[in-house]
């Protein structure tokens, strides 16, 4: 089977966004998911810049990194 290093990056690509949904913690889901999403991107490249598959994921890694450095609050502040 020839498989060129665009198709190892898509399949890296989706193994990693796979991943991250099986984590609990949900810090961690959202780093392994942004390093998906990041492989997504490369992958967009690789495939003359296709801007659905790029746009769409560094809009969710920006998703990711917010929730990942923004201050937690508790529900039970009054």
């Amino acid at each position: 089977m020839n498989v060129s290093f665009t198709e190892i990056i898509g399949y890296s690509a989706s193994l990693g966004v796979l991943i991250s949904f099986l984590m609990r913690d949900i810090k961690i889901l959202r780093i392994i998911n942004c390093i998906g999403c990041a492989l997504f991107v490369v992958y967009g490249v690789l495939l003359n810049y296709a801007i659905p598959v790029i746009f769409t994921n560094v809009v969710i890694i920006i998703v990711n990194i917010y929730f990942l450095i923004k201050p937690h609050t508790s529900k039970n502040n009054k």
